[in-house]
């Protein structure tokens, strides 16, 4: 029987870095490892930590039970050291991997979506610039100054909507005819 105290303090190592990775870096944008090597398919460290830990764990309740057959231990203990090793090296990464431009990854809308979105913005717009000008002619009925001052300040307001809007307007105009163009 390997002496399963030494992998227990390394553990405990493992389990102390791995949990400040997990905190700085959070979840990783898939899981870490390969499913034969962990059946924890996390996308942090802490878990397969955990798992390695548990492997152990069970180790020593067969040893002590007496069921733990010499074949069953080497399997075991050649995957524990691989998944120790395995965690080591993602923990000696993280110098390297923080220095990596991370992915953009941006979801690409159906052609359908960008239509109903084009015509959403239209009809804001619509509703937008007639409210601009039910404001605007508003302005020469007013009676008092503060009235004024407040539909000028509803305008101002509704001004920067519509402008909003057409951008936002242009750019699903764009999309659509890049899209459109590509096939």
């Amino acid at each position: 029987m390997p002496d399963l105290n030494r992998f227990t303090t390394l553990l405990e190592q493992l389990a102390v870095e791995a949990a400040k990775i997990d905190r700085q870096r959070g979840e990783a944008s898939r899981p870490l490892f390969d499913e034969q090597l962990f059946f924890c398919r996390s996308k942090l460290l802490t878990p397969c930590v955990n798992e390695v830990r548990n492997e152990i764990t069970a180790l020593q309740r067969e040893h002590k039970a007496g069921k733990l057959l010499p074949s069953r231990t080497q399997h075991i203990c050649d995957r524990v050291i691989a998944q120790i090793q395995a965690i080591q090296r993602e923990l000696a990464t993280q110098q390297v991997r923080r220095r990596e431009p991370k992915p953009q990854y941006t979801r690409r809308r159906p052609i359908h979506e960008l239509y109903q979105d084009l015509a959403q913005h239209q009809d804001w717009e619509r509703r937008l610039a007639a409210m601009q000008r039910d404001k605007e002619a508003q302005i020469n009925q007013c009676r008092s100054q503060l009235e004024q001052q407040t539909l000028q300040k509803e305008i101002l307001a509704l001004e920067g909507r519509l402008s909003r809007c057409r951008a936002a307007l242009t750019k699903i105009e764009q999309e659509i005819g890049t899209r459109e163009r590509k096939g």
